[in-house]
């Protein structure tokens, strides 16, 4: 049987007890938030990376009127924004406290509290997590790497509802940035609360609430301890690795999958057909030839599935964008979050992602997902079976769009290696 051990070098434990829940896809993930916030009875707080006005919840409440609303039942509501710095201010929207962003609070009444957090030089406040009221025995947590803009809807993403002991280490992570906040002693750093505003570290532990163990693992300073946990992960593996990223692998995590595949082990990885322009400016670069080399010395096994997801009927071949970050080793462990599988998220940006311990919510999680990708129930399949009908699906799919020959099964769509991100807006 699989033992993926946990990582000494995390800052929180492997915690047993807790009870999770996996949400797919930005409808379900932000319903199931709204419904948690709307439900809330001491507080939420929130850390923010991306941020657009045009996001909505499903219900049609824009954030602001969702925390607006929170306050007014008198919750404790804090929000940690990313403030870019000018190496890194072209990578996304965001609410970075400017002068017109301080309008806007202003002209709502807004009285939420806001900390404005930098990262050093290009890297980025990353993380995505929502904390529903910390240190009570209601205390929920959700982990994950969708965004808050309107395009994050449309996008394939995953997040983890954590109730139980290991909420406590969610809520530990946010007193420590709220805290630590780079921009709290800033004239404009804050909202609704000054620099004095510090939160406990909370010692209460919430019950036992279900039956996986959940280690919480960051990338934040020195701790580099999602790296460690994918590295331990993929070297535990005996079957099956599934792996749904934005970014495709570092060298250094690909030569660990590369040992995997040496072992006979399935690996399928599900990426974005079409990807964000600096993956195809990082094509063409010579200096970056090494993360595309690793990529494709992975296609030489018969055991690899570069995959990416296409619209259902894809009449204009249209795809959808993975942005999800997602490891599940042999149906018993499984690790969700907002670290992408570049250097920047495994070394730099600050990052967080929920490892899971129990063989029912990984396996139940690898099925949900196939699921979505494949249009069928694949729960009576062992997991070797699972992974080759997956591969036939997606290999079928594809010369279903290369040939215009009827509608596909599903979304999964084979992509190959060798011309990943050399021809933009073309299917690889």
């Amino acid at each position: 049987m699989t033992e993926v051990a946990s990582v000494a070098s995390s800052a929180f434990p492997a915690r047993p007890g807790n009870l999770v829940r996996f949400l797919i896809d930005g409808e379900a993930i932000f319903r199931r938030i709204g419904e948690a916030v709307a439900s809330a009875r001491h507080g939420v707080w929130l850390t923010v990376a991306f941020y657009a006005d045009d996001f909505r919840f499903p219900d049609g409440l824009a954030l602001f009127d969702v925390l607006d609303a929170a306050v007014a039942r008198g919750l404790d509501v804090r929000v940690l924004f990313w403030r870019p710095n000018p190496e890194s201010s072209g990578y996304g929207r965001t609410f970075a406290g400017t002068p017109s962003d301080r309008d806007l609070l202003r002209a709502r009444g807004s009285r939420f509290k806001v900390r404005w957090d930098r990262a050093k030089g290009a890297f980025c406040q990353h993380q995505k997590s929502w904390m529903i009221d910390a240190g009570h025995p209601s205390e929920t947590a959700f982990v994950g790497g969708a965004n808050l803009t309107a395009k994050a809807l449309l996008r394939h993403d995953v997040y983890a509802e954590i109730t139980g002991p290991s909420a406590t280490d969610i809520r530990h992570n946010f007193v420590q940035r709220w805290n630590d906040a780079s921009e709290r002693t800033a004239p404009d750093g804050n909202w609704a609360c000054d620099p004095l505003d510090e939160l406990p570290i909370l010692q209460a532990m919430p019950i036992s609430q279900g039956s996986s163990t959940v280690q919480v693992q960051r990338t934040l300073g020195p701790d580099k301890s999602i790296l460690d946990q994918y590295k331990q992960a993929i070297d535990a593996a005996s079957r099956t690795i599934y792996l749904e990223n934005q970014a495709i692998p570092i060298p250094e995590v690909a030569a660990h999958l590369e040992g995997a595949l040496q072992r006979g082990v399935e690996v399928i990885l599900v990426v974005p057909a079409i990807p964000e322009a600096p993956v195809y400016e990082a094509r063409r670069d010579p200096a970056r030839r090494g993360l595309f080399n690793a990529l494709e010395r992975l296609a030489a096994y018969p055991n690899f599935l570069l995959a990416g997801m296409a619209e259902s009927s894809n009449a204009d071949r249209r795809f959808t964008y993975v942005h999800a970050k997602v490891m599940i080793v042999d149906d018993t462990w499984a690790t969700v979050g907002s670290c992408n599988l570049h250097t920047f998220s495994l070394t730099g940006n600050a990052e967080m992602n929920a490892s899971i311990w129990d063989a029912g919510a990984a396996t139940a999680l690898r099925c949900a997902l196939f699921r979505r990708q494949l249009n069928v129930e694949t729960a009576s399949l062992p997991g070797r079976e699972a992974f080759a009908f997956f591969r036939s699906v997606a290999r079928d799919n594809r010369r279903k769009i290369e040939t215009v020959s009827g509608g596909l099964e599903g979304a999964a769509i084979m992509l190959l290696p060798t011309a990943y991100a050399r021809e933009p807006d073309a299917l690889p």
